[in-house]
């Protein structure tokens, strides 16, 4: 990792935990951006709980400015538990996402084979409704950020709130399954699972070949949420959200405006 790459790193956690926002780097190619997030986790000090896979429909690579996924670290000071209240800062320019997500019952390590749908539905032990909260530490948001500069900024995320999950996945087509969005009590958006690269688990498959060839592993226990279904809900402290699932159950939050450090936040440990 460069100077120039750690410094970054350590620049957009202090704006994602403080609430500020940073003029938009040069960033060169997509691996600078992959280097800028792992230092950005390194230097936050917290454990990685799983990923996120963004930008897996059209329309939302069409909004960001790129034409391919993107992951992004998971962490555990911003991984919350359905009910939760959520802290946000209104200057990153927050959205909500319905989205799959899954807990891997086995470890996927690096090889040299490539990983199949056989066996991520093999190594997948439950599936969560789940909320993901997006926004952007950089000035002018996420329209056209492109996929450097939003990899670098831990994919957009902002937090993640993740339901009761169930082993009886399988018995369901995810794929057509409808998933809605409640915001204040009122309907705010809808979508399948196939939004997410045509099913959610085709994202489970990009994002175990893409941790085989950057050498990484997805460990038993961790959590991936897989992108959204219902497009990016503008939020706001006082926000109520409802995300439904159908026969998978639903998942909630409010969200509150963040005042500080995550450490001055009333966060449940996980």
């Amino acid at each position: 990792m460069t100077e120039t790459q750690k410094t970054l790193a350590a620049a957009l956690w202090r704006a994602r935990i403080n609430g500020f926002v940073l003029p938009k780097p040069e960033l060169a190619a997509l691996g600078d951006g992959y280097a800028v997030q792992a230092g950005l986790v390194a230097h936050s000090g917290q454990a990685q709980l799983g990923w996120k896979v963004g930008s897996t429909s059209p329309q939302a690579q069409a909004r960001l400015g790129t034409d391919r996924p993107g992951a992004g670290a998971l962490l555990e000071r911003f991984c919350f538990e359905s009910g939760d209240t959520v802290p946000v800062f209104p200057q990153h320019g927050p959205y909500v996402e319905v989205e799959f997500a899954f807990s891997l019952a086995v470890t996927l390590g690096p090889r040299d084979t490539p990983y199949t749908l056989k066996d991520l539905e093999a190594a997948i032990g439950q599936c969560h409704p789940a909320l993901e909260f997006v926004g952007s530490r950089f000035e002018g948001g996420l329209d056209a950020i492109g996929r450097a500069m939003i990899t670098a900024d831990s994919g957009g995320n902002v937090a993640f709130v993740s339901g009761t999950g169930t082993g009886a996945w399988r018995e369901h087509d995810l794929g057509g399954l409808m998933t809605s969005l409640t915001k204040n009590g009122h309907a705010a958006a809808e979508g399948p699972g196939e939004r997410a690269l045509g099913h959610p688990l085709n994202v489970m498959v990009w994002l175990a070949n893409h941790c085989r060839a950057r050498g990484f592993a997805l460990n038993a226990g961790d959590i991936v949420t897989t992108g959204t279904c219902t497009g990016l809900i503008p939020i706001a402290p006082g926000d109520h959200l409802v995300g439904d699932f159908g026969p998978l159950g639903t998942v909630s939050a409010s969200v509150s405006a963040a005042q500080g450090p995550p450490s001055d936040q009333p966060v449940r440990a996980r």
